[in-house]
């Protein structure tokens, strides 16, 4: 495929990550004020945690496959980081609709320490949508070149928000009644 025929069908998802990255938030934050009166058979954050630390592990592994030189590898656990992150975020919405928020209990220092990581991870969270399906578009138009300029500002983004999502969870498990 030519560099032209790259920047075409490269447009023609343009619109397309546009709207989601606007979307998606929107909808999760929108989500957030809906209360279902629902209990779950199961305690979501431990698994949408463990699911975050998950899909970190993916990511790095799928670098260490591409700089291996096997990209089949390395497509393959990049669909399922974004399956796994996809997945997270359903549960997430899910036990945000179903259940009181926790609130954090500690005190002093370690307030502010998670206060800065939780507004980091979904500052970030937001942030990452586009770098993610803008590289993801790269990949599959074949525009390798440009993929892997935005990959390496997308890998660093999309681990601190998965790695971070565990902190959280760690942070405030303790809360949880």
């Amino acid at each position: 495929m030519n560099n032209e025929q790259n920047i075409l069908n490269e447009k023609k998802y343009n619109k397309l990550i546009v709207a989601l990255s606007i979307v998606i938030p929107i909808v999760v934050a929108v989500l957030f004020g809906v209360k279902i009166d629902l209990e779950l058979p199961v305690f979501l954050p431990p698994i949408y945690a463990t699911i975050n630390a998950i899909t970190a592990l993916v990511l790095i592994l799928a670098v260490f496959q591409i700089k291996k030189g096997n990209r089949k590898a390395h497509e393959r656990l990049m669909k399922l980081a974004i399956l796994l992150s996809v997945l997270f975020l359903v549960m997430y919405v899910l036990y945000h609709m179903t259940s009181v928020s926790t609130k954090f209990g500690g005190e002093g220092p370690i307030k502010y320490l998670y206060y800065f990581i939780l507004l980091s991870h979904i500052l970030l969270s937001i942030a990452v949508i586009p770098f993610v399906l803008i590289t993801y578009v790269r990949a599959i138009t074949n525009n390798i070149e440009k993929h892997k300029k935005i990959a390496k500002i997308t890998f660093p983004l999309w681990l601190y928000v998965a790695i971070t999502g565990v902190i959280v969870y760690i942070m405030i498990s303790p809360y949880y009644s």
